[in-house]
């Protein structure tokens, strides 16, 4: 049952220096630290549309299905967690051209207004931060 209250939308950008069909291919891979996937103590990943993913990280399960896949520019997937209050949202990444290499944006919209969803706000921030970090560690090596 939806909650009868107007839907709550986070949105985070950040600027990554390295080109579009890099970031994406990394936040989709586990084995790079700074996504969501690398940190999970179980998970199941199929990144094409339809496909499935399942994600524990502790003892709190998050799930969902791929929307979209247009590699290189736009991801799209649904999210439903106990801070969801079981209720699906949506997740859609987008990684677009910019002077320093992408500009990654990540939307999580549909969620209930409520605190617990609320709190996705500090898990999206953890991995914003991390993850462009990683990258820019990761193109310093390389130089």
């Amino acid at each position: 049952m939806r909650h009868k209250t107007k839907p709550l939308t986070l949105q985070f950008e950040r600027i990554i220096p390295a080109p579009p069909a890099e970031v994406y291919d990394a936040w989709l891979d586990p084995k790079i630290p700074g996504n969501p996937w690398s940190e999970a103590d179980k998970l199941l990943l199929d990144p094409r549309v339809d496909g499935f993913f399942y994600w524990l990280v502790g003892n709190t399960a998050h799930y969902g299905r791929f929307t979209q896949t247009e590699r290189p520019a736009r991801l799209q997937h649904t999210w439903v967690s106990p801070y969801t209050l079981g209720e699906e949202s949506t997740v859609t990444l987008t990684f677009e051209p910019h002077a320093e290499g992408t500009k990654m944006t990540l939307v999580h919209s549909d969620l209930p207004e409520d605190e617990m969803a609320r709190a996705h706000e500090k898990g999206w921030t953890h991995f914003m931060d991390l993850f462009p970090a990683t990258l820019a560690a990761r193109a310093l090596g390389s130089q």
